[in-house]
């Protein structure tokens, strides 16, 4: 199993190689209560790191999910279209937004490890 990594924006990154999955966390999904639309970005778009690379709508708001790192979108997971709450049902599983080829895989080095993200969370509350 791959190890994740969490950005303060509460978006986690598990690698493969030179490919981030990327998804939001469970502490952010319960923030954003139940999720009914998922706006994608098309694959081959360039997103960067803390840039904006999807939108979330929930029966809350409308939030975006920023990208913990830079690289090409290489997938997309067009599932979320047709059933967005698999977010809030596995959003660290199956409810996963982008895949990304990095540019530079020191960016997730660099994010939290799922110990400093979990203390991280605990002084948020």
């Amino acid at each position: 199993m791959s190890e994740q990594r969490y950005s303060k924006d509460h978006e986690w990154v598990r690698v493969d190689g030179d490919i981030a999955t990327i998804g939001i966390s469970d502490y952010a999904q319960k923030q954003l209560g139940d999720v009914v639309y998922v706006e994608l970005p098309a694959k081959g778009k360039q997103v960067e790191r803390g840039a904006e690379a999807c939108t979330v709508e929930s029966v809350k708001a409308a939030s975006e999910v920023y990208s913990p790192v830079a690289g090409e979108v290489v997938e997309v997971n067009a599932a979320l279209n047709d059933d967005p709450a698999i977010v809030n049902t596995d959003p660290v599983g199956k409810g996963w937004f982008i895949k990304v080829r990095m540019k530079d895989k020191n960016e997730f080095t660099a994010l939290m490890d799922e110990g400093a993200y979990a203390k991280y969370v605990a002084g948020l509350e």
